[in-house]
């Protein structure tokens, strides 16, 4: 009994390497896919698509896929040698961006915020005054700013 038992186990495990073998073979032969954007659909069956390495493509699409789903800016899976589209895929958001969008400041002045008086001042002069006073700038001589970089330590 314990012959046939051991027997048995051998073969299960036989039977599960040799099923992962072949999941890994079929790995190896599969072709890779391509990341794309979709631009605009064309019709009801073609679409205009920017692949990930650059170029562009009129491709069309799988049955299975939700053609409703593929509006401009949609990220989808193309077949490597036909570019047709396989899946539609995520919006792809940095983690940190996603999270400052979701983010509620609540209803804080500029009077509320202690201890910051001259942090305030330096915000007010390089964001609002160019945007309120750009004649301010140009009188000096200078073109007003369009861009400011602000940065701070980590809250914790």
């Amino acid at each position: 009994y314990a012959h046939e038992c051991s027997g048995r186990e051998n073969l299960r495990a036989a039977k599960k390497e040799f099923n992962k073998t072949e999941d890994d073979l079929k790995s190896l032969q599969s072709v890779g896919q391509i990341i794309g954007e979709v631009l605009r659909p064309l019709d009801n069956e073609r679409l205009i698509v920017k692949a990930s390495s650059g170029p562009r493509y009129v491709v069309g699409c799988r049955s299975k896929v939700d053609k409703e789903k593929l509006t401009s800016g949609t990220r989808v899976v193309l077949d490597m040698t036909t570019l047709t589209i396989m899946r539609a895929l995520p919006r792809e958001v940095d983690p940190v961006v996603y999270n400052m969008l979701h983010e509620d400041p609540g209803n804080v002045s500029y009077s509320a915020v202690g201890g910051l008086s001259d942090q305030i001042r330096e915000l007010r002069e390089s964001i609002e005054l160019p945007l309120m006073n750009p004649e301010l700038f140009l009188r000096v001589g200078i073109k007003p700013p369009k861009v400011i970089i602000a940065s701070c330590l980590p809250l914790f």
